[in-house]
């Protein structure tokens, strides 16, 4: 049985560096055998339905598949509609951030180097501050990335091994995978599942 997916694109069309159209995009997921493909906003964010291959595995397909029929080399994190639902969950600066575009949430296809961010997580940051989940790393920095030491001081401690979105961005992932699987339920004649 197929269900929803997110796959998080690193670092494509910031600037004129890895220019990809999401027309594109869609089109690649189509030919690996993905369902009901989308994508949000122009920053590579690919929303689908896939078989019950790991999202690891379907994180690798798509980025041996962008370099080799798009020219561009990128890292793909995969995350299934209900880890986005744990991520929005789990989320406790949520009420302390007052512009969802400033709380930034780091994503890691190996969920276990988080554990690397514990010794910042210990450490006063004010007025931005870190909090650490199951499956993300979420930071608040209220002068914005640009001149934010925490977002630095993550981005050296675990290099490029993550990626990056803000809260807006993810409340918008989360609200088009919730839209999806009450869809899908709705075409297969069954009730939907809460992500």
């Amino acid at each position: 049985m197929a269900s929803r997916h997110v796959a998080l694109i690193r670092g494509i069309n910031v600037g004129r560096a890895k220019r990809v159209a999401m027309a594109d995009l869609r089109g690649l997921a189509a030919e690996l055998g993905y369902d009901e493909v989308r994508t949000l906003l122009n920053s590579g964010n690919l929303v689908f339905s896939a078989g019950r291959d790991k999202p690891s595995r379907i994180g690798q397909r798509i980025e041996l598949a962008m370099a080799e029929r798009l020219g561009v080399s990128a890292r793909v994190t995969v995350l299934t509609a209900a880890a986005i639902g744990t991520v929005v969950r789990e989320n406790a600066l949520d009420k302390a951030a007052s512009d969802p575009t400033r709380l930034v949430v780091v994503f890691c296809g190996d969920t276990a180097r988080f554990k690397e961010l514990e010794p910042l997580a210990r450490q006063d940051w004010s007025p931005e501050a870190i909090m650490l989940g199951s499956l993300a790393a979420y930071l608040w920095c209220p002068a914005g990335i640009l001149v934010s030491q925490l977002h630095e001081a993550v981005g050296r401690t675990l290099g490029d091994s993550t990626t990056t979105r803000n809260w807006a961005t993810v409340a918008r992932i989360h609200a088009a995978l919730q839209l999806e699987s009450v869809r899908t339920a709705k075409k297969a004649g069954r009730r939907p599942t809460k992500g």
